[in-house]
């Protein structure tokens, strides 16, 4: 037994061959993995596969991905993973600890964004995005959501959405179900430096005010170039 034998990791893939090797090269001894592909077409399966990775295939769209995941997981605890993310050591310290709490089952945890580019605007988005954690309680899906499954069934799960399947959940998980864990999520600045810091953002922030306003997921999908 490790001290991770009771997670499952869930990593939605589509065509993420050029990051996955290195994401599941960073999980720890002891974790399950779960890969819940969307139908890639590059090396993505065979880099599962030569991991030891369980594999399951679907049509696309995030949410969907996370939510076929989650039914295959067959360990307590679920952490939902972006295949260019890794969890620093700190993060994975921070999930033991907070699995180890008596208390924990009934709330969700995110980790702290950490963006892989030396730039000084990364360091002022990542700041940002802790206050939009501790204002709005608004964690993305490159944060990890590490969530036990009784809550994630209690709460309904993923929706069925192309995108903003993060936003969605986390509404109805709430202020008083979640926890923002110190330890850190470092994700891959690729977005960022194809749209620019400043276009990236603006996108971002555009696609929440967009499904805060009540338009469709598919919608905003569409204009996030999804």
């Amino acid at each position: 037994m490790t001290r991770f034998d009771r997670l499952d990791v869930i990593i939605p893939t589509l065509n993420a061959g050029g990051t996955l090797s290195r994401t599941l090269a960073s999980l720890p001894s002891g974790v399950a993995v779960t890969i819940s592909d969307g139908g890639s077409s590059d090396a993505t399966i065979a880099i599962a596969g030569a991991a030891g990775c369980r594999i399951i295939q679907g049509d696309p769209g995030r949410g969907r991905q996370l939510a076929a995941g989650a039914r295959a997981a067959e360990r307590p605890w679920r952490l939902f993973l972006h295949a260019d993310t890794l969890v620093r050591s700190d993060g994975w310290e921070a999930i033991i600890e907070h699995m180890a709490r008596p208390e924990a089952k009934s709330s969700a945890a995110s980790l702290r964004l950490v963006i892989d580019d030396t730039a000084w605007q990364a360091r002022v988005i990542e700041r940002g995005v802790a206050l939009r954690v501790r204002w709005l309680v608004l964690p993305y899906g490159d944060q990890g959501l590490l969530i036990h499954r009784d809550l994630y069934q209690a709460v309904g799960g993923y929706c069925d959405l192309p995108l903003m399947e993060d936003v969605e959940i986390m509404g109805r998980l709430g202020r008083a179900r979640h926890v923002a864990l110190k330890g850190c999520a470092r994700t891959s600045a690729v977005r960022w430096r194809r749209r620019g810091w400043l276009g990236q953002t603006v996108l971002n922030l555009s696609c929440l005010i967009l499904y805060r306003f009540g338009v469709s997921a598919d919608r905003i999908a569409g204009l996030y170039g999804r």
